[in-house]
């Protein structure tokens, strides 16, 4: 095992397989002739001569002067000591040669005109950091980035941050959005402290105000940015990070007007340092440690409430409000405005139903510190995670207060904020529900619901639980191979896949009527092998009923495409069929979230609507759900769908909207075996 180790050493330093062998061979034996060599290592003898004549010219090897010559081999300190003297002098012999390498490559260079717009899939955290690197060195204004401190510490450990900037520092303007963790506040106040010693235009802000920071992300001067679909930063291995590069205009634009709404709103690293320290902001400020205590004083504070009560809080915390009922109708007879903010899923979905025949609710993707604002006076927020509390009193621990106007006044500026780009759960995805109950119907149903209303869609049998299971799944995508077929119509066709499907319900700024999209990642194993595809349905009024309507096919697979127009020639559908080229779209799945984005304007029938470069991302949450379903596919051919799928909270972004989606709109297809039989099997 050891002498493998050192050939691949030997091979990995630039020698040759036959010349390392050689060399080892004399390492072990000492003086030998060519004709011994030869015999020992069975090959032919005039390549054994022309390894040690390499291996001379290299002075890895020395020969006597008698004849035959006899050779030995150099100590291996002194090979890799050669070894590395000849890769350093390559080295600076191509740093001193890359001036006049550039100038000849741009005298031949074919001009390409504008660089196209794509994205680039980036894995492991060196390839990453490497890119990064590019950025900041490219950077000529601007550059925003969004992480988290322990990815901060270690840019800062890397020399990341003040070792990667060609222009002088003072003409660059460097934003940092990070959050601030109580027990980081000292390791964070000695970084800030280097880093504005170091690069005194940097400006460091923390969003603790109710809001949450997105996935982490780097901007460069408008131009690209990098967008990672781990969320979390604390990862076991370097190799597990995955993140997406664009310098897709419209999508930077995107990824620009989230940054700049939770910077506007943030609060200076060094005030929310001496927060931390100190405990309070003023002396109307402070953290009520006792949970009782607490408990008491925010319950008083709700009964007292005589204008208004605005609330942020979790899927559960909504349902703990229909459960006490019997206050919030109190406030309503007592002419008290009531707004509440909440991720809607299926468990707190017919409490939203329930209360917005009361008050007013909106569903808010998960993620944001719980908070409560009485009167525009007094305000409540609680760090402990509340989704999931067994018991009430805990959640009281350690929760923050005030009654500081300016600290309350601008809290409940970015509520509103976040209140006017939400959406009414009722009002745009359950106005069906009103009357009846909301507890049966899944996410699962809601979408069956929707799909039944495509022109041209018929279910054979709807989703199924228990004729498979999720292991069953997995197992057979893993162990899964490639069979091609060549007429597609009269073949069975497999796919095994991941996909994000979702009912999306623009607002108005967008000029797009509500549409249903599924985004896909074919794997390999897949009939059409690797895939990236969107298929958009757009609903219109046909037959004076709502329905959808499929207008669009977009992949980046040219067998995918061409089996798909022949569909479109055959069936006389509605759909438009697009080829886009590899990195102008991407779909990729992590975890429970799934990214699809795409660089290119998609044209959606009627002409008339046209889909910007955009993104959509799908956040599982729950447990993974097994089920099978049987469709009346093309060519009156039999589908079966059987996949591992969760609920789904589900975020579209395009340069004029950031749409968050209830929860019930949403699925993410984890695992998918989707197989496709011809009308005679």
């Amino acid at each position: 095992m050891s002498q493998e180790r050192v050939l691949k050493a030997l091979t990995g330093l630039g020698l040759t397989q036959s010349d390392a062998k050689v060399y080892v061979f004399l390492g072990k034996h000492g003086l030998k002739r060519g004709m011994d060599i030869t015999r020992a290592l069975r090959v032919h003898k005039q390549q054994v001569y022309r390894s040690l004549k390499n291996l001379e010219s290299k002075g890895l090897v020395s020969a006597t002067l008698d004849h035959p010559s006899r050779y030995s081999a150099e100590p291996f300190q002194k090979a890799i000591d050669l070894f590395i003297k000849a890769k350093m002098e390559e080295a600076k012999s191509l740093r001193h040669s890359k001036d006049s390498i550039l100038k000849d490559w741009r005298a031949i260079a074919i001009e390409n005109g504008d660089t196209p717009e794509k994205f680039t899939v980036l894995k492991g955290r060196n390839v990453i950091y490497h890119r990064i690197n590019q950025m900041m060195q490219q950077t000529e204004k601007k550059l925003s980035i969004m992480t988290s401190v322990t990815n901060w510490v270690r840019a800062d450990q890397l020399g990341l941050i003040d070792k990667s900037f060609k222009k002088p520092k003072e003409e660059i303007e460097l934003r940092f959005l990070t959050e601030l963790p109580e027990q980081t506040a000292k390791t964070m106040s000695k970084l800030v402290s280097k880093t504005l010693g170091n690069l005194p235009s940097v400006t460091i802000r923390v969003p603790d105000l109710g809001l949450t920071l997105f996935n982490r992300l780097v901007i460069r001067d408008d131009e690209e940015a990098i967008f990672f679909i781990n969320k979390d930063a604390g990862l076991a291995t370097e190799k597990d990070d995955l993140s997406l590069w664009t310098n897709c205009k419209p999508l930077v634009c995107a990824f620009t007007r989230v940054f700049e709404n939770l910077w506007s709103d943030a609060t200076g690293i060094h005030l929310k340092i001496a927060e931390i320290e100190t405990g309070m902001l003023s002396p109307k400020t402070f953290v009520i440690r006792d949970a009782e205590t607490a408990r008491k004083r925010y319950t008083e504070a709700l009964k007292s409430a005589k204008e208004s009560i605005f609330k942020l809080t979790s899927s559960a915390g909504l349902a703990e409000c229909w459960k006490s009922g019997d206050l919030v109708q109190e406030w309503i007879d007592r002419g008290v405005s009531v707004r509440i903010m909440a991720p809607v899923t299926t468990e707190s979905l017919e409490a939203a139903v329930q209360l917005m025949k009361i008050c007013e609710v909106r569903h808010v993707p998960m993620g944001y510190v719980e908070t409560t604002i009485v009167d525009g006076k007094h305000l409540f927020q609680f760090k402990s995670p509340a989704l999931e509390r067994p018991e009430p009193v805990p959640y009281f621990e350690n929760t923050f207060y005030t009654n500081d106007s300016d600290h309350v006044k601008k809290t409940k500026n970015m509520l509103s904020h976040i209140w006017e780009s939400s959406q009414p759960p009722v009002a745009v995805a359950f106005k069906s529900l009103i009357q009846q109950s909301a507890s049966t119907l899944s996410p699962l149903a809601r979408l069956c619901d929707e799909y039944s209303r495509i022109i041209g869609f018929e279910w054979r049998m709807e989703p199924q639980l228990g004729r498979v299971t999720e292991k069953d799944i997995a197992e057979r995508i893993r162990s899964a191979r490639r069979v091609s077929v060549k007429d597609a119509r009269d073949s069975t066709l497999r796919v095994y896949s991941t996909m994000g499907c979702a009912v999306v319900y623009p607002p108005d700024s967008v000029g797009l009527p509500n549409f249903i999209i599924q985004a896909s990642h074919n794997f390999e194993s897949s009939a059409f092998g690797p895939e990236n595809f969107l298929v958009f349905y757009l609903q219109m009024k046909v037959a004076e009923q709502q329905s959808y309507l499929p207008v669009a096919f977009v992949t980046d697979n040219h067998r995918g495409c061409r089996y798909r127009k022949t569909m479109h020639i055959d069936q006389v559908t509605t759909e438009v069929v697009h080829l886009v080229k590899k990195g102008e779209l991407e779909v990729q799945l992590r975890g429970k979230s799934l990214f699809a984005g795409w660089t290119v304007p998609i044209p959606l029938l009627p002409p008339k609507h046209i889909l910007p470069p955009a993104c959509v991302f799908f956040e599982g949450y729950g447990d993974a759900k097994t089920y099978y379903s049987e469709v009346k596919g093309i060519f009156d051919r039999r589908e079966v769908n059987e996949y591992n799928c969760l609920d789904a909270f589900v975020t579209f972004m395009n340069p004029s909207s950031r749409y968050s989606g209830p929860a019930s709109d949403g699925l993410l297809l984890r695992e998918v075996i989707f197989t496709s039989y011809p009308p005679s099997a």
